[in-house]
């Protein structure tokens, strides 16, 4: 009896320790993610409390305080009457700029891409590796690389300083992305699913509209997030080829905190930054749990 009572006594001790240092670890894991994560929200909260806070209130509290004021002028002014580069037109131009660049950037790119994902995983020819190969190096060049062939290309179209122009250059850029993320999720759709198709008449692009794009929905999602962030944020290209009016809003936000003027107003480009930062966080709210999803579905396989 005394044997099973120590026994007993041993085992509940085990017990407590070993919660004791499941509690522990678990604090030090959580309090190590709160504290990243304040890291990178509290830069964002300090601008979105500026971008509601009064100009003289920033000046006299400086930029970290808590707000004591509400003010929502500083987001129209930023909008529509605030001076950047020269012209008194606030953001709206630029931000409609780059709508009409990323949406048809994106959707071209992505459409290219899936086509050259299926070709590549399930209608594969002789030096079909080797032309995967070559598509991949894009993956790996860095943009100022490519600066001055494009800005031949450009010349030559008729597309220097135009919207277009940028269209075209996001398009080619992307398409090394979009194919290695489409190719190497369908190489995981069975080979016997196409065969089985084939035998029973269906073509190339009944096969792609039937089946193919009916499974293809987490890895779309993921290209299209991709690349809608990857163009929307992209600077290099705009500020390169595009000046005045035609250049997108990241090229007019540098112009905006590069003012001439001694007097920043903070309030309102803490404004013009969310404005500028609201599509691609709006993608990334609706889109983000499938993104997440189609990457471990074979996006990074």
């Amino acid at each position: 009896m005394a044997d099973v009572s120590l026994d007993q006594v041993q085992d509940h001790h085990a017990a407590t320790v070993a919660a004791r240092r499941h509690f522990l670890t678990r604090f030090v894991i959580y309090g190590l993610l709160v504290i990243f994560a304040a890291i990178y929200l509290v830069p964002l909260l300090v601008v979105v409390l500026n971008s509601f806070r009064d100009q003289q209130e920033i000046a006299r509290n400086g930029l970290i305080s808590l707000p004591r004021s509400f003010r929502l002028e500083a987001w129209g002014q930023a909008w529509s009457t605030y001076c950047i580069g020269g012209t008194c037109e606030g953001m709206q131009r630029n931000f409609y700029n780059s709508l009409k660049m990323t949406i048809p950037a994106t959707i071209i790119s992505t459409a290219v891409g899936a086509m050259n994902g299926y070709i590549l995983s399930k209608w594969r020819f002789k030096g079909s590796e080797a032309l995967f190969t070559c598509m991949l190096l894009g993956v790996f060049i860095p943009g100022q690389i490519s600066l001055m062939p494009w800005a031949f290309i450009l010349g030559n179209l008729g597309l220097s300083n135009s919207t277009y122009g940028l269209i075209v250059i996001h398009v080619i850029q992307g398409i090394s992305f979009t194919t290695l993320f489409c190719r190497n999720y369908y190489v995981s759709i069975p080979d016997d699913l196409i065969k089985a198709a084939r035998i029973d008449g269906a073509g190339f692009w009944r096969i792609f509209r039937k089946i193919i794009l009916p499974l293809s929905s987490p890895i779309l999602i993921v290209t299209v997030i991709w690349q809608f962030t990857g163009i929307w944020n992209e600077y290099l290209f705009g500020v390169v080829f595009t000046s005045g009016q035609q250049q997108p809003i990241t090229a007019a936000l540098v112009a905006l905190t590069a003012s001439g003027t001694n007097v920043r107003a903070y309030d309102v480009m803490s404004a013009a930054v969310l404005i500028g930062a609201l599509p691609p966080l709006l993608i990334y709210l609706f889109g983000g749990k499938y993104f997440v999803r189609g990457l471990t579905q074979g996006a990074i396989k």
